[in-house]
């Protein structure tokens, strides 16, 4: 097996029979997902580096890979040995992927990268910065896709086509015909005779139907072309069962083979109105619609779905009962193991998430992880994306924190939680800096506030306790959660920055569930991350306007241990003590004897 200088030696060789002088390779699949089946992993396999989001750039004279703050600490240890260069998005002095190929690029010199694999918002962007340069960029060559990743990966997984499955509408709330019938009355406002779907989580939702293409999130591959009289879906054809190509059908919607749609859009009449979503339709679709008037807007199913309906907000509810049984069961145990804490026989972070897991899967409905369960000991909860392996598994010891960071599908919704643990005594800073964090946590789930507010009016009160002795996070506090789906879902986000590639701000409406997790990371000791999801609901309305609120979903108990009730205002511990009775009253129901016992007193009013 090819080391990754080796790997990066034939790149080369590869980018200069073609003529190209950088490559480009992104995270993402021809979908722009977060997440990405093994097939797509060009990335991992090129640099090493795993995180979920990054890019890496290769010219003949180095190698560079761009990502955010929640992996800094990750890749900087995936990186030894492999001759790239680590470029920390967002810090002083490092430029942007952007500014970087501006100045290093030249006239007649070439980008290339595989256009299915770059949205193409991003793609525009570069072919402008290269033309000042009178430089440009190459995304096929002889009518094939540039995919020099995969002309020199020898054992390249298969792309993924696991079975696609039908939500029934006891849990969608809502009929295939008529979320089709409302995307055509959008399509209609826009004048646009065809819609462009390529976000594969947006076409779940839309047809109501789940897959299992891509770990933890329960979606197929497909693009979807939507047009007054009927619904071309180009997915792969063996993934579906008889009976639900007959159910398609019925609804207009029409099986297509998954690569087909790169012939069919080009035959789209010419002159023809196409609305697309340029931040997630990928740049070789774009560049085979010249002929055609783009309409660029972010596509309608993405406020649609983000917008829970009455049924979907329902069973959220349910699935926040029974993983947080699941999550208050795992704390018992986890308190209970370290309180008889023997050396010789540790629980340690696998064996942690491995606990957790079977907990989770004792629940009815439950059908995989939300994610890779983050279980990290002492400083590795200081690296915030960590996830254990087997080469980099700790025990636990009877100090310091636990960081875990899980969540689960369930066919009533998807869970997304963390909570940090105190395995045993703590010092004077672990307790402090847990409850700021917890403090953060608490007055952003008590907000309330004017409708047509959005994710960066109520950032400030999740950062304010960390912010007022001059420290900070180096990530969003809270992203949108989606239904049996993705558990990153746009638009609704807390962050005081405006999020890149978003068009506007995303004003809170009632039924998005968005994530509150401010958190605090030492490097080389320790990390603190509070989470729960909220649900924005309707507060009231007055004669001063529509008013909204959150709704605290998660239903597992704050570690007290952690807390230092002094750092707490009594305003913060009203709210949190309210928050527990909520957790007593909705979880104890569900646990017996000693379990029951403990959550009392883990629930208790301080």
């Amino acid at each position: 097996m090819m080391c990754v200088p080796n790997r990066l030696a034939a790149l080369r060789q590869k980018m200069a029979e073609n003529g190209i002088d950088a490559y480009l390779v992104p995270t993402d699949d021809f979908h722009s997902s977060e997440y990405v089946g093994d097939y797509f992993k060009c990335r991992t396999f090129l640099t090493g580096f795993t995180g979920s989001a990054g890019t890496a750039l290769i010219m003949q004279d180095g190698a560079w890979l761009w990502t955010d703050g929640r992996y800094f600490l990750q890749a900087q240890e995936e990186l030894k040995d492999s001759t790239v260069t680590l470029m920390k998005m967002g810090e002083e002095g490092v430029p942007t992927i952007g500014q970087f190929v501006a100045e290093h690029l030249k006239e007649g010199q070439v980008l290339g990268f595989d256009g299915r694999c770059m949205t193409a918002g991003k793609g525009e962007r570069f072919a402008r910065i290269l033309a000042k340069n009178q430089a440009s960029v190459m995304v096929s060559k002889d009518g094939s896709p540039l995919d020099l990743a995969g002309e020199i990966w020898e054992e390249r997984p298969a792309l993924s086509c696991e079975k696609v499955w039908s939500l029934d509408i006891q849990y969608s709330g809502k009929e295939r015909a008529e979320k089709l019938k409302d995307l055509r009355a959008q399509m209609e406002q826009h004048r646009c005779s065809y819609h462009i779907l390529t976000a594969i989580d947006d076409i779940a939702w839309l047809l109501n139907l789940r897959g299992n293409d891509i770990a933890c999130n329960p979606v197929f591959l497909s693009y979807l072309v939507v047009t007054p009289e009927e619904v071309l879906l180009f997915a792969q054809p063996k993934a579906f069962d008889e009976e639900i190509v007959r159910s398609l059908e019925a609804d207009g919607v029409f099986l297509k083979e998954y690569n087909d749609v790169y012939s069919y859009v080009r035959t789209i009449p010419e002159k023809s109105r196409v609305l697309l979503d340029s931040t997630s339709v990928n740049y070789t679709i774009w560049t085979s619609l010249g002929h055609v008037v783009r309409v660029e807007s972010s596509n309608p199913t993405m406020l649609s779905k983000a917008v829970k309906n009455a049924v979907e907000m329902e069973h959220m509810r349910q699935a926040h009962i029974k993983d947080g049984v699941a999550v208050t069961r795992f704390m018992y145990w986890l308190k209970k193991r370290m309180a008889a804490y023997d050396p010789a026989d540790p629980e340690t972070e696998l064996s942690a998430a491995d606990k957790l897991l079977h907990l989770r899967m004792e629940q009815e409905g439950f059908l995989d992880l939300s994610f890779e369960t983050i279980a990290a000991y002492g400083p590795h909860g200081a690296v915030v994306h960590y996830s254990p392996t087997q080469e980099t598994d700790i025990p636990l010891e009877a100090k310091s924190f636990l960081l875990v960071d899980s969540g689960g599908q369930y066919l009533e919704g998807t869970t997304d939680i963390t909570r940090t643990f105190a395995c045993g005594p703590l010092t004077e800073e672990e307790k402090e800096y847990y409850t700021r964090v917890l403090r953060g946590n608490l007055n952003l789930a008590a907000a309330r506030f004017k409708y047509g507010a959005t994710g960066m009016a109520f950032d400030y009160l999740a950062r304010g306790p960390l912010w007022e002795i001059g420290k900070d996070y180096n990530h969003g506090t809270g992203h949108g959660v989606g239904f049996l789906l993705n558990v990153h879902e746009a638009p609704n986000s807390f962050s005081y920055k405006a999020m890149q590639g978003r068009r506007t701000p995303c004003v809170f409406e009632e039924g998005m569930v968005t994530s509150d997790e401010p958190g605090f990371y030492l490097e080389g000791k320790f990390g603190v991350r509070c989470e729960n999801l909220l649900l924005c609901v309707e507060a009231e309305k007055n004669e001063y306007g529509r008013f909204m609120r959150f709704e605290t979903l998660t239903m597992v108990p704050w570690d007290l241990d952690a807390v230092d009730p002094d750092l707490l205002s009594e305003e913060e511990k009203k709210l949190l003590n309210e928050y527990h009775a909520q957790v007593w009253e909705k979880i104890s129901p569900y646990l017996e004897g000693e379990e029951k016992e403990w959550l009392k007193e883990a629930t208790r009013a301080i």
